[in-house]
């Protein structure tokens, strides 16, 4: 949840200031991208990304919970059923703010707050990391020819069982066989 802020409120008062946002958000909703004061938009980030998030739930509770904020029937819809399938697979950060400079009348610094809806790329793996997973990637498969066992590498195995929480190499076995006696039945 949002820290609530300190000081003068945006609109007045609190009651103004929440009219004002929930105002903002459903601008936001209805046209894609709305043109306000970069502490507009700061502000008014936290709420649609949360009303978005709802939306994505998509239940009747998460409906009327948006409802209660924004008020209209028409962008409480759009919102479902527009927007929330189009984010349906990101993870937050629906919003995108992208300044756009002064206001020409006060001088107020301006900013484009707008839905991210474009789908979601996967970021590639850089070169260094694949660089690395490639010899790894190749152990693996020289490992993997079939080798004759000698009476040296039993012991190992034997270790590796304990290891693995058997008490003994007799009662790893034992679960063994029976994991297999399992999946023989299944299959019959």
């Amino acid at each position: 949840m949002p820290k609530p802020t300190k000081g003068p409120r945006l609109g007045g008062g609190p009651a103004h200031e929440r009219l004002l946002l929930a105002n903002l958000a459903a601008a936001l909703f209805t046209h894609k991208s709305i043109t306000t004061t970069e502490t507009k938009a700061k502000r008014v980030r936290p709420l649609a990304e949360r009303l978005i998030t709802f939306a994505k739930r998509g239940d009747l509770h998460a409906r009327r919970r948006v409802l209660g904020v924004i008020g209209s029937k028409e962008v409480v819809h759009v919102l479902f059923t527009e927007i929330a399938p189009l984010v349906a697979e990101r993870e937050g950060g629906y919003t995108r703010i992208t300044k756009v400079g002064n206001r020409k009348g006060d001088n107020a610094p301006m900013a484009v707050i707008e839905l991210v809806l474009e789908p979601v790329k996967p970021k590639p793996k850089s070169a260094k990391k694949s660089a690395k997973a490639a010899p790894a990637a190749e152990a693996p498969a020289t490992e993997e020819a079939p080798v004759e066992e000698t009476a040296a590498e039993a012991p190992v195995e034997a270790d590796e069982a304990a290891a693995a929480g058997a008490e003994s190499p007799e009662e790893g076995a034992a679960a063994e066989a029976a994991a297999e006696d399992a999946v023989e039945e299944k299959s019959a």
